[in-house]
């Protein structure tokens, strides 16, 4: 009896024995959440059916060409900056894998959440040590990535992923953008002993500067935006300023002088948006960069007829603003008066600066209050324009 309990036992052992061996042997069992991006339950698996559905073909295209694990281990909510199509096969010279990186943020923003954050506010994309800039404008009304506006907000939102519609691109990114006090490029020299004002004053000026060039760069103001860079030393010291802008079209057909006269054209420590333009008076006398060279509005805003300032019309008012630049567009450079104007001097119907009230002007002069014309001495013959076209400062 004692045998046969023994070899009971025994028996038991060895077949608990074997199924642990067996057990142990036989590969884990797969996991029900797959992190590989070719899985539908991968966020990044889903960024291509969802940019096709919104009508970004491109950046769809691209997301399968992107190998790198920095994109491919994220597996939580992600952002997406969409350029078009169009916007994209215009810049013949980008990669669209790495537009496609330098538009992806992590984490879930919405437009509303996009409105609150500080002016400046720099966002980490998905290429290390690239960053994005949110800054914006009519009192946070509109938004912009990079210098790139968001026109069509929310295209989709789950809760994982969110994608934003941008009327046009961002350039490739430094790799100083996540630093803005160690940026430098072409459009920023540094500065490193330039201290007109506090750390924080210079920096707030220096990114007003980086997100108007920016934005003129897109909008077809390339070569104002080269200039402003070239003129940075200068204007970071200011507090802010008002921009005069002839686009790049317009320079290009003719308007080559705005070129030499890029200083002429600013008015500085003094920030006039549309409104405050309007309630200017005829012969109000602007200052400008060019020393001892002024601009003077020639006919006032506000009415049925068209602003000007040294008689050219102003195109559009407010083209580009931000809490220190307003940029508004000419059809023509500003043309450079004949003879220095003061504030108390009047416009004459001619077109020409009239001071008094019988200077210049085309009435015929009669005998009132004891004036006697006949006494009075005949302006000179001499034609000539009444402006100058001259450079004398260059930018």
């Amino acid at each position: 009896m004692a045998n046969l309990l023994l070899l009971t036992v025994l028996t038991f052992f060895f077949i608990s024995t074997a199924s642990a061996i067996d057990e142990t042997s036989l590969p884990p069992p797969p996991s029900p959440f797959p992190r590989d991006k070719d899985h539908p339950f991968s966020p990044t698996s889903l960024f291509s059916p969802i940019l096709i559905n919104l009508g970004f073909h491109d950046l769809a295209m691209a997301i399968h060409s992107v190998t790198d694990s920095t994109f491919t281990a994220w597996s939580g909510p992600t952002t997406i900056f969409a350029p078009t199509d169009a916007s994209i096969r215009s810049c013949m010279s980008c990669s669209v894998p790495r537009l496609l990186k330098e538009h992806i943020v992590a984490g879930a923003f919405s437009f509303h959440y996009l409105r609150t954050l500080a002016f400046g506010t720099k966002m980490e994309t998905m290429v290390p040590g690239r960053c994005v800039t949110v800054t914006s404008a009519g009192n946070n009304s509109r938004i912009f990535i990079g210098g790139v506006e968001i026109t069509h907000p929310d295209l989709f939102n789950n809760g994982l992923i969110v994608v934003h519609g941008l009327d046009g691109f961002v350039t490739h990114l430094s790799p100083y953008s996540c630093n803005i006090e160690r940026m430098t490029s072409l459009l920023l020299p540094p500065q490193p002993s330039e201290r007109p004002q506090s750390i924080s004053s210079f920096s707030i000026t220096r990114l007003m500067l980086r997100d108007a060039m920016l934005r003129l760069r897109i909008s077809g103001y390339g070569i104002l935006s080269l200039a402003l860079g070239v003129k940075y030393a200068e204007l970071v010291a200011l507090q802010n300023m008002t921009v005069f802008a002839l686009d790049d079209a317009s320079i290009f057909s003719g308007g080559h002088e705005y070129i030499h006269n890029v200083r002429f054209h600013i008015v500085p420590n003094r920030m006039l948006m549309a409104a405050d333009l309007a309630k200017l008076p005829v012969a109000t006398v602007l200052p400008t960069l060019s020393q001892g060279q002024k601009l003077m509005v020639t006919t006032a805003g506000g009415g049925p007829t068209p602003m000007m300032i040294n008689y050219v019309r102003i195109k559009a008012t407010d083209v580009i603003d931000n809490p220190r630049v307003a940029i508004h567009a000419l059809y023509s450079p500003f043309p450079h008066l004949q003879r220095e104007v003061t504030a108390g001097e009047n416009i004459g119907r001619s077109g020409f600066v009239a001071s008094g009230s019988q200077a210049m002007r085309n009435e015929p002069c009669t005998k009132m209050d004891g004036n006697d014309c006949a006494a009075a001495p005949a302006p000179a013959a001499v034609i000539r324009p009444p402006f100058e076209m001259e450079d004398k400062d260059g930018l």
